[in-house]
């Protein structure tokens, strides 16, 4: 095909996810419950780990787009649970084309208080699970002919806060496993790439963003004039999900507002 050809051919079909299978971990809620649902809208079914109880919400919004959505419950951080959510996975779909890797945990401490056993449990949600569940789903997409992987990171990647210590530590590193990731799945047609959401109005962080004086000095610093809502992540998460991210590879892509590039 040439050029031409190829310019003529593009199509908003590129950004479908029709017949596509995606596991989007910890979707039953927050920014999750976002990327999952718009991957519904998108044409793809779902797979869902979760650890807390709540999937009405977000079984009822993918349902209302006539999209099918599995739920598996459990803590990522063991082992055995990444290889059941992969094999569940292949045994009700048959595939997976798709994989968000959203859970995450944080806890706050001054750093010469911060608890090791939180630092652990920080760390190894946040991002060691992310390599361990790419390790297992990687070869299922390599055999498919490709996939599209995409982490999760923070305005945290780049920078620090006070008080999170261990999720600081664990979202630059996810940055870091996206690279790894890309340079050696890229071969097999396996893109990986990472959203990093800025601060999002969420029920998890209602406790900060309901302080006026913390909501105000954030929002000065966001070039938008306001704290993202969790629609303002979907169009990105389909992007990367579809055909046509498929030469970006890599990437870490800061949805935050112009956070990042306010002094």
């Amino acid at each position: 095909m040439t050029s031409l050809e190829k310019i003529a051919a593009f199509s908003m079909d590129y950004f479908s996810l029709k017949g596509k299978v995606a596991i989007v971990t910890g979707a039953n809620q927050g920014l999750g419950m976002g990327y999952a649902v718009a991957f519904a809208k998108a044409g793809a079914n779902l797979f869902i780990p979760h650890y807390t109880e709540n999937v009405e919400d977000v079984r009822r919004l993918i349902e209302a787009e006539g999209r099918r959505v599995h739920f598996i419950r459990g803590d990522l951080t063991e082992r055995a649970m990444i290889r059941k959510v992969v094999d569940e996975c292949m045994r009700v779909y048959g595939r997976i084309d798709i994989l968000v890797n959203n859970a995450g945990t944080n806890h706050f401490a001054p750093f010469f208080e911060f608890p090791d056993e939180e630092y652990d449990r920080v760390v190894e949600l946040n991002m060691k699970t992310v390599y361990f569940l790419s390790h297992a789903v990687a070869p299922i997409m390599r055999d498919q002919g490709g996939g599209k992987i995409i982490n999760i990171g923070s305005a945290l990647s780049y920078t620090a806060d006070r008080k999170c210590p261990a999720y600081v530590t664990a979202k630059h590193g996810v940055i870091g496993i996206t690279r790894v990731l890309a340079n050696e799945l890229g071969q097999y047609n396996i893109q990986c790439n990472a959203i990093c959401p800025g601060f999002i109005k969420t029920d998890v962080n209602r406790a900060v963003s309901d302080d006026p004086e913390f909501y105000q000095h954030i929002t000065n610093r966001i070039a938008a004039g306001r704290w993202g809502d969790l629609d303002d992540l979907m169009g990105t998460a389909v992007f990367l999900a579809s055909k046509a991210s498929d030469y970006l590879n890599g990437a870490d892509i800061k949805v935050d507002g112009g956070f990042s590039c306010v002094l």
